[in-house]
């Protein structure tokens, strides 16, 4: 038994060198494959065709929801950064998502039953099944055309998230032309009790028809990215209406699991920990510098995020894409709707280098630089 021992022993000495040896050759090619996947960069060459929007009638002003919550005057507008915001009235998501979306279609001079897919990219759902894609396809009439409908749903990012896959899709040639829709009721989800949050949401519908670059033309994605930690889970929820609290359970003292809550100063501690160097890295990915972008256009967070955000990232006040007073945050329609703006606005042209960025609850931090 002993002869045995040394035996095995003196063979695992000889082995020794081998398994480390492996162990090391593994262990580089993980960090080498991680790196390379964190460097490279996929450009797609795809074509944002054309943009569309839908703002529900009924107006709220800053002053009525000062008064609605007994607040000083002011306050709202100087919190919030949001002097007006929409509400829907009898509008359903869908409703405002086919609005949005025939705009789009219209805009970019294709009719509905050319499109290949239809994808509802929104951080709040009409219903929980079906999908908001198949009850947006039944409102635009195209109910018996086969086209395939499914949501993306990481909250305020859900559009970035939406334009990012579907891209990748459109460069393996498995899309040619697909609708990108977010539509957004925070009204009906909002938390009366925390002031802070409250103010800041607004309704309302964004489309964007994506297309493939034709020859000859320059439109594409350049680089993109996300990230998310966790850590920040907690920090923006709505607990109830899934399996963990479920809608049965509403009535036994769970109301306040069914609205929205939010502690937005962790939000933004986190944040500001991690979104410099998440876009320093994105745009470096690029080979696009700051000064190159002829626009920024931010998830419209809150007034004051916006501010904040463009000091510390340097970016130029003319930069950025500001529609904040006169929407509010629409969730994921926040950035489509201010990209739709700014091209009707005429801010951007065709060949301008524009940066989509913004953070979700996740946390997720998420951004593409595109060429449009």
């Amino acid at each position: 038994m002993r002869r045995r021992k040394v035996v095995f022993f003196a063979y695992a000495l000889h082995k020794l060198p081998f398994f480390c040896v492996k162990w090391v050759s593994v262990t580089a090619y993980s960090v080498r494959d991680r790196q390379s996947r964190e460097n490279q960069t996929m450009e797609r060459r795809v074509k944002l065709l054309g943009t569309g929007k839908y703002l529900p009638a009924r107006v709220v002003t800053a002053a009525e929801l000062d008064e609605q919550l007994g607040l000083a005057t002011g306050w709202t507008e100087k919190k919030s950064g949001v002097r007006i915001r929409h509400y829907v009235t009898t509008e359903t998501a869908a409703q405002m998502g086919a609005i949005a979306a025939k705009r789009a279609a219209e805009a970019a001079g294709v009719s509905l039953q050319e499109l290949d897919c239809i994808v509802c990219a929104s951080g709040t759902a009409q219903q929980e099944i079906p999908c908001t894609a198949a009850l947006i396809q039944e409102e635009l009439g195209l109910s018996r055309t086969g086209i395939p409908c499914f949501d993306i749903n990481s909250t305020c990012l859900s559009f970035v998230t939406a334009l990012d896959v579907m891209s990748c899709a459109m460069a393996a040639g498995v899309y040619k032309r697909v609708l990108i829709v977010s539509t957004e009721i925070a009204s009906m989800g909002l938390n009366w009790k925390q002031k802070e949050s409250c103010v800041l949401f607004g309704d309302g519908a964004a489309a964007v028809v994506v297309g493939q670059t034709p020859e000859g033309e320059s439109s594409r994605i350049i680089s993109s990215a996300m990230q998310t930690y966790s850590e920040g889970a907690h920090y923006s929820e709505i607990r109830g209406g899934g399996t963990m609290v479920h809608p049965r359970h509403y009535a036994n003292g769970h109301e306040d699991d069914f609205a929205f809550d939010m502690d937005g100063r962790k939000i933004f501690r986190l944040t500001s920990q991690l979104i410099t160097g998440f876009v320093d890295s994105l745009l470096a990915k690029a080979s696009v510098s700051k000064k190159q972008l002829q626009a920024v256009i931010p998830h419209q967070a809150s007034g004051m995020a916006l501010r904040i955000m463009r000091t510390k990232l340097g970016f130029m006040e003319q930069q950025m894409v500001d529609i904040m007073a006169d929407h509010g945050n629409v969730i994921a329609a926040s950035i489509p709707m201010a990209l739709h703006e700014a091209i009707s606005q005429k801010r951007v042209a065709r060949g301008d280098c524009l940066l989509l960025l913004g953070t979700s609850a996740g946390l997720s931090l998420g951004g593409i630089v595109l060429e449009y």
